[in-house]
């Protein structure tokens, strides 16, 4: 496609690919927000997994900080210029098992409220004419502010659990536009590719 954003990963490591659009489109089941073509990556340990899934993870909620991948670092996929960041909201905990069941019923009311609501901590990045948001960012683990320019690799949050998430994790989504609601979903690539659903990506550290 000519309307296609390549991206570099934003991050190091291993991480496990989920809502691929390379497996569907919409990739979230939503055109929505400019969603069409996002994609989420959880981070993992070297086996692939990311928190024990025990009796606990099956009926309650866990502290986001327990999972090995919280705060891990987060880096522009891009050059460009940082046109947005929003910070300030809680990492709830994370809802895995029969919890992320009952987490899946209040979707309806956090889609009400908003993009912001939905992205929770995120930046917003301007490269060329493509809108880059990477979103569910740990609370207070932003270092850069809007107007300054950033290169690809560079740091700019942390993995987190603010927003719409299940278990800390990274949103990424390009757009035409930097208003969520008005903005069309622009494809995306990495190094040229696009990983499936499930396949690990391990990223050069």
């Amino acid at each position: 496609m000519d309307d296609v954003v390549e991206l570099a990963y934003p991050f190091e490591g291993c991480w496990r690919v989920q809502n691929s659009p390379a497996d569907r489109v919409p990739s979230h089941g939503t055109r929505a927000f400019a969603s069409s073509f996002a994609i989420d990556f959880v981070p993992v340990g070297p086996d692939g997994r990311s928190a024990p899934f025990t009796l606990r993870s099956l009926l309650r909620t866990e502290p986001a900080e327990a999972f090995p991948g919280f705060g891990r670092p987060i880096l522009s996929p891009v050059a460009g210029t940082v046109v947005d960041v929003h910070d300030g909201e809680p990492d709830h905990p994370a809802h895995r098992g029969l919890r992320s069941i009952a987490y899946a019923v209040t979707q309806r009311r956090r889609v009400a409220a908003g993009w912001r609501t939905l992205a929770g901590n995120h930046v917003i990045i301007q490269a060329g004419d493509a809108v880059v948001a990477l979103c569910h960012l740990a609370a207070s683990s932003i270092t850069v502010t809007a107007g300054r320019d950033v290169g690809i690799g560079d740091a700019i949050a942390g993995c987190g659990n603010s927003g719409n998430s299940t278990e800390p994790h990274l949103h990424v989504q390009a757009m035409d536009d930097l208003d969520p609601t008005r903005a069309r979903a622009r494809p995306i690539r990495f190094a040229g590719s696009m990983p499936r659903n499930g396949a690990i990506v391990r990223a050069s550290e």
